[in-house]
């Protein structure tokens, strides 16, 4: 073969190899996307499509939160908006999770509109100091 068609198969393997590159994480990546809302979203653009995962952020709602048997619990998510989603989830919360404080939940919306989270993640200024700490500042003062 002549140099100038080695560098022609050459181009177009490696063409071949970076579309399917391409191709491949986009893939990926579109399996694993979780979308974000907040009720306010919810409530502006309507329901998610039912059993697609996404990710429902906000604040957990002074007076929501309920605990089930074992390990459930329910409770409000809220933005501001004056918009609120019913989370349910069962598992362990993490330790930062509260009434008042940032929590973004993934799940997926049920055929009512409810919403049962998979994972909770509990979101914390950069402030955070520990409770045993505050109580002994408080003390201190």
């Amino acid at each position: 073969m002549r140099a100038r068609t080695k560098r022609l198969w050459g181009v177009g393997t490696a063409a071949a190899l970076l579309v399917s590159a391409v191709a491949l994480s986009a893939m990926a990546l579109k399996q694993h996307a979780d979308l974000f809302y907040t009720p306010g979203l919810i409530a502006q653009n309507g329901m998610p499509d039912e059993g697609k995962r996404v990710r429902v952020g906000g604040w957990v709602q002074e007076g929501s939160l309920a605990y089930g048997d074992g390990a459930e619990m329910n409770f409000l998510i809220e933005d501001g908006s004056g918009e609120t989603v019913m989370v349910s989830y069962t598992g362990i919360a993490p330790d930062l999770f509260r009434e008042g404080e940032g929590v973004v939940a993934t799940g997926r919306f049920g055929p009512h509109g409810d919403f049962t989270a998979e994972q909770i993640l509990a979101k914390h200024d950069e402030n955070y100091e520990p409770r045993e700490l505050k109580k002994v500042q408080q003390a201190a003062s």
